[in-house]
This record gives structure tokens, sequence and C-alpha cells, in this order.
């Protein structure tokens, strides 16, 4: 079997406070992320998600356990560039990640900064905004751009990096729906053509139904996992913890308990539209 690319074991992680005892953020989180592949992790407030993410790219180190990127322990200093240049960050608010005056500048920040020679920064700068669909703005202001499009610039930075892997803490939590869309299609995209692993980290369901696999989280620990139309089927588990599921599942899921006997893994608009259309059909021909 190949060796995931980011791997937790036990990992758990209390935020210092100077408190007797700290609270426990992350408690006994195990994971394996393949290579490739797309990750949602799901919940709240406060669920430890947001921490989790930070412990991928060492941001954060463990209080316990351990935290691999492509084999690396993220506890091991002499490895911490490398697992930064494997896992990129993009985070929130795409303000704070802008340091540049002009686009293809800012895109070029990093790659510079690594040392990457100018010629192969040019081309890694026009393929990262191609890649985002950001080319024709390379020239423009950032300041001047909408949410969405100063987030896609955000991906693009990281993209010129080369990573590996890409982690995106709630990429979309300040964006309109118009921009939330964009930065979507942007990441699918990303991760169906180039084979970049996403984990995206969301309290959005509509955006965990898009992913391969999903994780949810809730009080430092994952309490399901899998891929999505299988974990929400567990609506009453998921409302157990305070979080809803997609409107399709919601539906069916009132109708199954109203007696009506329909499939709660039409995930999709087109797929419960689909389920409820022939429901009707079979009432029409009994």
């Amino acid at each position: 079997m190949e060796q995931p690319i980011l791997e937790t074991k036990a990992l758990r992680f209390c935020y210092d406070d100077g408190e007797e005892p700290s609270p426990v953020v992350l408690d006994g989180v195990d994971l394996q992320i393949e290579e490739g592949s797309f990750v949602a992790v799901l919940g709240h407030n406060g669920s430890g998600k947001s921490t989790l993410a930070k412990h991928l790219n060492a941001i954060l180190l463990p209080s316990g356990g351990q935290v691999y990127v492509a084999g690396m322990d993220t506890a091991d200093e002499d490895k911490l560039l490398e697992i930064r240049r494997t896992v990129g960050m993009v985070f929130q608010n795409p303000d704070n990640q802008i340091v540049a005056n002009v686009v293809e500048e800012d895109v070029a920040f990093a790659p510079e900064n690594l040392g990457v020679p100018s010629e192969e920064i040019r081309r890694r700068v026009d393929e990262a905004l191609k890649a985002v669909g950001m080319y024709e703005y390379r020239e423009h202001a950032p300041h001047l751009l909408s949410g969405g499009q100063k987030q896609r610039v955000a991906i693009a930075g990281v993209i010129a990096m080369q990573p590996r892997c890409i982690v995106l803490d709630e990429p979309t939590a300040m964006l309109d729906p118009i921009g939330r869309a964009e930065v979507l299609k942007t990441i699918k995209t990303l991760n169906r053509t180039s084979k970049v692993t996403v984990v995206l980290i969301t309290h959005h369901m509509d955006e965990a139904a898009q992913a391969d696999r999903l994780v949810v989280m809730s009080k430092g620990k994952v309490i399901a996992d899998g891929v999505p139309k299988e974990v929400f089927c567990q609506v009453e588990e998921l409302k157990a913890v305070g979080l809803t599921v997609p409107e399709t599942t919601e539906l069916l899921w009132e109708l199954r308990q109203a007696g009506v006997d329909v499939p709660l893994d039409a995930l999709s608009d087109e797929e419960c539209a689909r389920t409820l259309y022939n429901l009707l059909r079979k009432g029409r021909s009994t």
C-alpha cells in the first residue's frame, strides 16, 4: 500500500493558555489522506477542524501523537521547509495572504522566496494564474478584485510553489455565493486536472458534498468518515452534534419520517428530483 501523503496518529492538541488543565482541542485524531484525493473536513465552530488544518503543514505541532507529511514528522525541525513545500495553506481571508500591488507579483512572491530561477518563476506564475482562471487579471491591482477573485489569486500563489497538497481552511467563509462557487470550481478543477491533493476545511454542507471523501469532526474527535453520500445518510447522528445535512437529504429524511420509502443517498439536486419524480410516477400507477 502506498504511503499516505498526510497522516495523523493519535493526534492530541491543547492551547497552552496558562489554565490548568488546558482545554483539549484535538483528542486522538487518526487520519490517513491518500495522494491525489479530495477530502472535506466538516464541523461546526469549535470542532477542531481548523486546528487540525494548521497541523498539516506544521503551523501547529502536536501536544501528543504524531503528524506525518509524505513520511516526514512535522516535529522534525530539519524537515520544516520541505514539509511546507509539500503542503500549501490557503486561509479564510485572502487579504491576509496578498502581499504585492500587482497580481502576477503576488503569485511570484513565494517561488522567489524559495529561490526558484526567474525564467521558471515566469512559467509557474502564468500556469498558476491560468489554472485558477485569473491570467487576464495578471497586471491588475489585487485590492480592486472581488473577494472570490482575490481568493483565487491566493490559491494561485500556493499553486506556484508546486505543492503536492493544498489545505484550504474555510476559504469561502468571507465570500458571497458567486465567489464561493468560483473558488470551489477552482479547487475541484485543480484536483481533477493536476492531481493535487486537496483538503477542504468547511462548515458548508454543499461544499462538503462535492468532495470524494468526507470527514466529520465534533469536540476534537472524528465522528464520521466516508464518501459524502454515506456520511450524510447518518442524519440523526449529525443532528445530535449540531450539524445539518444538505437540503436534498433533509427533504428525503422528512419524507421517510412521514413513512414514505425513499433512499437518503440522492445527494445532488438532479438525483433528488429524479427520486421524487419516480416516487410520484409510482404513486400514479398504483
